[in-house]
């Protein structure tokens, strides 16, 4: 007989009832997707631990209080929180992600043209180099929808959730920033194809 996974709301039962390893549970069940996110947006490892402690510190406060209220939607909720400490630290530091490519995280690894002559292997390169400038130039709002479907491989729905807008609104912002993309494309006289 197979044992049912306990579930984020069960988890959250117990420890309101005492059991402090639901909780660690919860948080390891959780951690690399939202600490993935934060990471993809804000570029900087440390920035990045800093927002995710941050996170996990208002979730238990939150969760201990009594206020937690998002039954069945923990993820989505832990995720909106994230989302709105990100948008609190660059307010407070009055700048505007960009998305650059590190030696310790490249958003395109995943891009990769098995078995590619050195020649293959530098256009590729420069194309991605190409695409990740042109990011920079769409909305904001597009921007990050972008980032989060594409890089953070999250559904519409979580992304909806996580910017507090419709599903409609989230596919409407990446449909414009595949157009905007597309222009730019064009615009820039970017050839994407080895």
């Amino acid at each position: 007989m197979n044992a049912q996974p306990v579930t984020d709301q069960e988890l959250i039962g117990r420890y309101l009832a005492g059991d402090q390893s639901s909780l660690e549970i919860l948080i390891r069940r959780h951690k690399n997707r939202i600490f993935a996110y934060i990471l993809m947006i804000v570029k900087e490892k440390e920035l990045a631990e800093d927002l995710f402690q941050d996170t996990f510190i208002k979730v238990i406060n939150t969760i201990r209080s009594g206020s937690y209220k998002e039954e069945g939607k923990f993820i989505q909720w832990a995720m909106r929180i994230a989302h709105n400490l990100i948008i609190d630290h660059f307010r407070k530091a009055k700048r505007i992600p960009t998305i650059e490519n590190r030696d310790d995280f490249d958003i395109f690894e995943k891009v990769r043209i098995p078995v590619e002559s050195i020649e293959e292997r530098i256009i590729t390169e420069q194309i991605h180099q190409d695409v990740k400038k042109l990011i920079d130039y769409l909305p904001k709002e597009q921007r990050e929808v972008l980032v989060m479907r594409h890089y953070g491989d999250m559904s519409f729905k979580d992304i909806a959730e996580v910017t507090n807008v419709s599903i409609n609104t989230a596919l409407g912002r990446m449909r414009y920033a595949l157009i905007n993309l597309r222009k730019l494309v064009d615009e820039k006289n970017i050839i994407l194809s080895v």
